[in-house]
């Protein structure tokens, strides 16, 4: 299995298949625009910027359940592109945790769990994935973006 098994749903309504990404290596992140990690936007957009062409893709996908987000995905991805510049996908609000979880974020979860536990502990949580739809590494929130260069340009080879 790999992450092309599954769907989301952009910040707009429209829902795709992750598909759509096979053949590039992806960085998926659950995000919150009132966290005091937010600044990772910064560094997430520069990853982005710097790496689209090799084929890079971010995703992000906010998330209320820490209690850090606005109330609507369109808030939401409104305050990353004016606030932090942001140009990569923005998603639905999205529940990372728990049974009613996303079956992304199940999978991600059980692919790569954290040093303590499968569940994510915070905002900000980073999943590797190569391009072939498998994932590769688990960041912690408090890793900064730009640490995960070398990881990133190994997958994009």
């Amino acid at each position: 299995m790999s992450i092309y098994a599954f769907q989301a749903t952009l910040e707009n309504g429209e829902t795709y298949s992750l598909e759509r990404y096979r053949g590039q290596a992806i960085i998926v992140v659950n995000t919150a625009t009132k966290c005091g990690l937010s600044p990772q936007f910064n560094e997430l957009e520069e990853l982005f910027q710097r790496y689209r062409d090799q084929g890079l893709m971010v995703l992000g996908f906010p998330s209320n359940q820490f209690k850090q987000e606005v109330h609507s995905a369109s808030e939401a991805a409104e305050a990353c592109r004016t606030t932090y510049g942001v140009d990569f996908p923005m998603h639905q609000l999205t529940v990372i945790n728990g049974k009613e979880a996303d079956p992304l974020f199940q999978y991600l979860e059980e692919e790569a769990p954290g040093t303590m536990g499968k569940a994510i502990k915070w905002n900000f949580t980073k999943f590797l994935i190569d391009r072939k739809g498998h994932v590769v590494e688990r960041f912690a929130p408090q890793t900064n973006p730009t640490k995960m260069i070398p990881s990133i340009e190994k997958v994009l080879g």
